[in-house]
């Protein structure tokens, strides 16, 4: 079974196109018009070895905000899709990565509930022209729509590009141990049945 998706978002601030195959390492293309954002969603492609393709644009002219947080919005929702059932899958992930002066942790659990802790902060600088409090939005619309509960966790940094590299690559990492098969499991590993 493939575990791909293909999701559409219209609206009259945002218009998105977003595909993953969680069992494909590819290039796709990032076309997101928010240039840190692009590298971001490339490095969590590369990191968790996931065939990402994104085309979107938005009001930016106003600023990122709605853009970035459909983007979130759209990537939960094919990750959902992609999952199915979720039979085999190893449910849970961890991963902590370091992005030199900054080390983030990140855990996720495929539960079926949506929750977010979210412990990073910012010195609030701007990196080009991107705000890095939106980086909380996109990760709140992303665990909303996927129905993921996800704790990121930054243990220190001072430079926010690095803050947010580790986060978004402690973030492929952990999703990837989360979806990766293992063959020991039957069906869904929880004592429900389903998740």
């Amino acid at each position: 079974m493939a575990r791909k998706a293909k999701v559409a978002r219209k609206t009259t601030e945002t218009d998105i196109t977003l595909e993953i195959d969680l069992d494909r390492s590819a290039t796709g293309r990032i076309d997101t018009t928010i240039p840190f954002l692009n590298h971001m969603l490339e490095l969590f492609a590369r990191h968790g070895r996931f065939e990402l393709t994104v085309a979107g644009t938005g009001d930016t002219q106003i600023d990122d905000h709605h853009l970035v947080e459909d983007l979130g919005i759209c990537l939960g929702k094919a990750l959902g899709q992609a999952l199915g059932d979720k039979k085999g899958i190893s449910r849970y992930g961890s991963a902590s990565v370091p992005m030199d002066e900054s080390l983030c942790r990140v855990d996720i659990d495929l539960s079926g509930r949506p929750y977010l802790v979210y412990n990073v902060k910012h010195e609030g600088h701007k990196i080009g022209d991107f705000e890095p409090t939106l980086v909380r939005e996109f990760f709140k619309a992303f665990t909303d729509h996927s129905g993921v509960t996800m704790h990121i966790n930054l243990e220190y940094g001072g430079n926010s590009h690095h803050i947010i590299e580790a986060v978004f690559k402690a973030f492929a990492r952990a999703l990837r141990k989360a979806v990766n098969i293992n063959p020991e499991i039957s069906g869904v590993l929880s004592t429900k049945g389903t998740l």
